[in-house]
């Protein structure tokens, strides 16, 4: 028996135990180095003109005996000599298809794609296998030899029999240990166990995998069967072609149909709807590869838990290496499907991870500039269908601005969608900035649970009275996301003039057939229920001064009759029909607050309360009444209509009043 080289035993070990995290990768490394054995045979056709082979020839045969415990992976490739066994096999970590590689670099063509990197996946058999057998022959040498080990202190080299050049990688499969945490090595010894696996990891090997599988067919009837003759089924075998060979993200764009890229995505990515985009792309310069994204047609189930799992299928030279690459993705695009395969990206030595994070941020940012400009085509000329992907995804893009504390506003800003309450229809905020009056300096919003009820909401119809629009947001997530935002920087609006002679002559310019003039504006993004909206005009803010220093006594009194839960009373200039409102000072809005509560948590960590303003309508009849009982120096009857006043501006804001049984007999005492 003759000896591994270098410290055998200690490696070997390490080998098997610990740099391979799944067993099962085991038959992705025997098959890939099948493939180079194949592929290094066609490159020696193509380069030497002696060689006379049928490159339709060339596969890859996969078989198992059961009885035996024993699996086979053969090749009709290049094969080895004895020396090459020696070379190869006998010392861990050689790879003689990275030496390959660097020996052909500058003849390589598309005709060539070895796989093989470290030598180290041809002993992941051990894993598995208790005894490897490596039956090989040479192209164009009439000698077979067996390299043959247990993994355990060496091996043995011999003369063998083998009828034509190639390779037979038999291995002896362990024992199934059995029980819930045992082993399963009877996987490797079924067909279906087999398929799984070469169909998950060697799919896109560019040679057949061929396997004996079980088919069915009907008996052919006899010739003497009666009326009643019932059709018997047999069983046969059948030599298959198992994986697909030419993968369809390598395939030009335009020599696919959109039905057949549908098929694979609901094939690969179990979904039974099409997929609302497909992008295609080839990337070339220091790092090359091939990548294929899916916009799903809706949202899984599980896209929001915390199981649910985002990522790209990495590949290398068409075998997977990660199933789902997460690194690949912004959590923001994280329901975005597809491959991404390259022959350029450093894989550690399992193959199973990449080496290089920087090559990794470089292809996922080509990926992300992708898919926001491919969303930013459906936004534009497929409307309807944009509003449908941003019912189903858009929750994450708010999420990827609010997570980001607005340092992705600029990416993602324009992608989202808020209904109007003007438009009454979903818009951009490009398209709210657009529309918006010449005087107007803000985009206003509201944020509430239904957009009917915020509709009717007294800030908001005050607010729209004045010809301003205001975007109604009913999702959790967005006024956070405003708040991280702050503001939103418009472009290409129509230009602003400050004075009418040069509006008049931009006008005449434009009639005499220039280009209209635009400008970039930054706009603050206000809630109309909080802060001061500065919208009242000069006779409406001098009415508020006059009328909260003639009854600043009332106001006074208000506020000792409410105590702390409000921080003052004031006149509006916000309102026009209803007699009050509640508003907010500070960051934290109402909505935001009742967001906030739902978490279980948040009465136990002493959650902060928003600032509450009540704000009194100075020209309603209502106001007058409480005058008039300030007036007459009616207490009881102020601290009554201040209660009323404040709950049912509460109602307004879709909260109940604090005591419900106290408001309903306030109600039954005034009446």
């Amino acid at each position: 028996m003759r000896k591994f080289k270098t410290e055998s035993k200690k490696l070997l070990d390490l080998m098997i135990n610990s740099i391979y995290t799944n067993k099962e990768i085991f038959l992705r490394e025997l098959i890939s180095n099948a493939s180079d054995a194949v592929d290094k045979l066609n490159f020696k056709s193509l380069t030497d003109n002696d060689v006379d082979i049928d490159s339709a020839d060339l596969a890859i045969r996969v078989s198992f005996d059961k009885d035996n415990r024993t699996l086979t992976i053969s090749d009709n490739g290049i094969g080895m000599t004895a020396e090459d066994l020696e070379k190869n096999l006998g010392t861990i970590a050689h790879s003689g298809s990275q030496e390959f590689k660097t020996e052909n670099a500058e003849s390589q063509g598309n005709d060539v794609d070895i796989i093989g990197q470290f030598g180290v996946g041809f002993y992941s058999a051990f894993m598995v296998a208790s005894r490897v057998r490596v039956v090989s022959r040479a192209f164009g040498s009439d000698e077979a030899n067996v390299w043959e080990s247990d993994g355990l202190e060496g091996y043995t080299i011999e003369p063998a029999e083998r009828a034509t050049h190639g390779t037979d990688v038999i291995l002896t499969i362990r024992e199934d240990e059995g029980g819930e945490d045992g082993e399963g090595f009877d996987t490797y010894l079924s067909e279906w166990g087999l398929k799984n696996l070469i169909k998950q990891y060697s799919n896109y090997v560019r040679y057949p995998i061929q396997m004996m599988v079980t088919k069915h067919r009907e008996k052919p009837k006899p010739e003497d069967a009666g009326d009643d003759y019932t059709p018997e089924w047999e069983d046969y075998q059948e030599l298959e072609t198992v994986n697909s060979m030419t993968p369809i993200w390598k395939k030009r764009a335009s020599d696919v149909e959109q039905k057949d890229y549908n098929e694979f995505y609901k094939s690969t990515f179990h979904d039974f709807e099409d997929p609302a985009r497909t992008i295609s792309f080839h990337a070339e310069g220091t790092l090359e590869y091939d990548a294929l994204l899916f916009i799903p047609g809706r949202a899984p189930f599980d896209l929001y838990s915390k199981d649910y799992e985002k990522g790209l299928s990495l590949y290398s030279s068409n075998v997977l290496i990660m199933e789902k690459c997460a690194d690949l993705l912004p959590d923001y695009f994280n329901f975005v499907r597809g491959v991404v395969d390259s022959a350029d990206v450093s894989l550690n030595i399992s193959r199973e991870t990449l080496q290089q994070n920087r090559q990794l941020r470089a292809i996922a940012k080509r990926v992300e500039k992708k898919i926001s400009s491919d969303l930013e085509d459906m936004r534009d000329n497929d409307r309807e269908a944009y509003e449908k992907f941003f019912e189903n995804f858009g929750r994450g893009l708010k999420y990827g601005i609010y997570s980001s504390y607005g340092m992705k506003a600029d990416e993602l800003a324009d992608l989202l969608l808020f209904y109007s309450a003007k438009e009454q229809k979903m818009v951009t905020l490009a398209e709210y900035a657009k529309a918006m009056p010449a005087d107007q300096k803000a985009i206003y919003y509201a944020a509430g649970d239904s957009r009917e009820r915020l509709s009717k909401m007294p800030v908001v119809t005050g607010v729209l009275a004045r010809g301003y629009d205001v975007l109604l947001l009913t999702a959790d997530v967005d006024e956070f996301t405003f708040q991280a935002m702050r503001s939103y920087h418009a472009h290409d609006l129509p230009k602003v003039y400050e004075d009418d002679a040069a509006r008049e002559a931009a006008e005449k310019a434009v009639a005499d057939g220039a280009e209209p003039e635009t400008e970039d504006r930054t706009f603050e993004l206000k809630n109309v229920a909080t802060g001061d909206l500065d919208l009242a005009t000069e006779d409406e803010k001098k009415d508020a001064e006059e009328a909260t220093k003639e009854n600043e006594s009332l106001f006074t009194a208000m506020k000792e009759a409410l105590g702390d839960k409000v921080e003052k009373v004031a006149v509006s200039a916000r309102l026009t029909d209803a007699p009050a409102c509640i508003t907010t000072e500070g960051p934290l809005s109402l909505e935001m607050e009742r967001v906030l509560r739902r978490d279980p948590s948040a009465e136990a960590e002493g959650m902060p309360k928003s600032q509450r303003v009540l704000e009194l309508n100075a020209k309603h009849p209502v106001f007058k009444k409480l005058v008039s009982a300030n007036e007459a120096g009616d207490a009881e009857k102020i601290k009554l209509y201040a209660g009323l006043l404040y709950d049912q501006a509460l109602l307004v804001e879709g909260i109940l009043p604090e005591d419900p049984v106290a408001f309903a007999a306030s109600i039954c005492e005034l009446m």
